[in-house]
């Protein structure tokens, strides 16, 4: 592994190969955590994601009353509060996690208590009125204590009524949080998307025995008051992510004689527009769904076999079904025939880092030929990758991983500094790259 405070230096491979069993998946790993933290009775969970962010998530349900512990084998089991939770004292810390901090904020707008919600620099940047609107037409008061709507967030809760919202951004996040605070509401809450977002808060309230509905870009869910609900403590079975997954699916997409699969990943047709879109740039895809009737998410094995790649574009609908994924699209751009397009991405400014600024630099000093735009790019390719002595991951985690992927494509090595972010979502992002067949130092 990779020591954590390093930079890396990515050297050309000829060829990456091999099969990966992905850890569990992030956006499941928060939803499960505060979803286990509030049924009353033990809860188990099966690969939950050990990342900085998860971990944070579990460590704020902890300070709320719950109680947490991972077995030697990685199980993990979460003593519920039913819904009772303690008022905080301090300040609940989520690190980097936009999606703790405003799922959490959902939460906690529905309990009778004050409590305040920090995060790092760069959490602390990031847009919070999103979810402040919302909530604060249920009933909660909210205060954005940073400039301009940022975080810290300081909220006094209860005595929420469901409210009828159409949300102005496709962001699962911020339909979550309106859910989780529906949790402790009085009456209805109807939700309606301008696009479809990932469903996993919906999937998981169900598996929980929160009875919802969802027709097309509209979600209806009965308030359960302010006793809130009462979950079922359950076992969780965390499919693998596919988030993760992709920059192993990456490494393999532009060589024609490299194979990769990714086993348990989950399969939730609303995480994995990036399938398709390797499959229009040429590479070979083959799924094979393993999951049952009785699982909350679907999920089995992925295997690509590289081949050229030609250019594509996307946007519209796609994007919030691979929102994360975009950085490895402009990678893949780089190495495709023809002009690959990221067009209707605007959320990715408001992210970790602005990714779209930050990509194009990165691909800039690398010698690709990309425009940047206003919400996403168009990157001309194949690139002659040039040997760069230092590339900076903006401390994104997805760039970061993105960029040590386009690595291996190169023709020398390259260097990119303050790769630590890594560990808030894929701790065994490096040795899994070296799985492959990568050499990193």
């Amino acid at each position: 592994m990779v020591p954590k405070s390093q930079s890396v230096l990515i050297h050309p491979a000829k060829r990456l190969g091999g099969v990966l069993t992905m850890p569990g998946d992030k956006s499941i790993s928060h939803r499960v955590a505060i979803l286990a933290a509030t049924a009353k009775g033990s809860s188990t969970v099966l690969n939950y994601l050990q990342s900085e962010d998860c971990l944070n998530t579990l460590h704020a349900m902890e300070r709320l009353g719950a109680r947490s512990f991972f077995s030697e084998e990685g199980e993990l089991t979460i003593q519920g509060t039913g819904g009772k939770f303690l008022e905080p004292v301090d300040a609940l810390d989520l690190g980097n996690s936009g999606t703790g901090m405003r799922l959490l904020a959902g939460l906690l707008a529905g309990l009778r208590m004050k409590a305040e919600l920090t995060g790092d620099q760069s959490l602390c940047s990031r847009p919070m009125n999103r979810i402040k609107e919302p909530l604060e037409k249920m009933g909660a008061t909210i205060e954005l204590l940073g400039d301009n709507g940022r975080p810290p967030i300081r909220i006094q809760g209860g005595g929420l009524k469901g409210i009828d919202y159409a949300i102005p951004v496709a962001s699962a996040q911020v339909k979550s949080c309106i859910l989780l605070a529906t949790l402790f509401a009085g009456g209805t809450t109807t939700i309606t998307e301008v696009l479809p977002t990932r469903d996993h808060t919906e999937r998981c309230l169900r598996a929980a025995g929160v009875p919802l509905k969802s027709e097309g870009l509209r979600i209806q869910m009965a308030g359960c008051g302010p006793k809130g609900p009462r979950l079922k403590a359950r076992t969780w079975a965390v499919p693998g992510d596919f988030s993760s997954a992709a920059y192993a699916l990456a490494a393999a997409a532009a060589r024609p004689d490299s194979t990769v699969t990714v086993k348990n990943v989950g399969l939730n047709p609303r995480r994995t527009a990036l399938l398709q879109v390797l499959e229009r740039m040429n590479a070979r895809i083959q799924v094979n769904d393993r999951s049952g009737p009785d699982d909350a998410e679907p999920f089995g094995d992925v295997t690509i076999s590289g081949s050229r790649l030609t250019a594509t574009e996307v946007g519209g609908a796609e994007i919030p079904a691979m929102i994360d994924e975009l950085p490895l699209v402009a990678i893949l751009g780089a190495l495709a025939e023809g002009e690959t397009v990221i067009r209707d991405a605007r959320e990715l400014r408001v992210k970790e880092s602005d990714r779209i600024a930050c990509m194009a630099a990165n691909l800039k000093l690398l010698g690709v030929d990309v425009e940047e735009r206003e919400d996403g790019m168009a990157i001309r390719g194949p690139a002659r990758l040039e040997p760069v002595a230092g590339i900076r991951s903006y401390s994104d985690h997805r760039i970061a991983m993105s960029l040590a992927v386009l690595g291996t494509y190169g023709v020398g090595p390259v260097c990119i500094h303050n790769v630590a972010c890594v560990q808030t979502s894929y701790p065994a992002f490096w040795d899994h790259l070296i799985a492959l067949g990568a050499h990193v130092e």
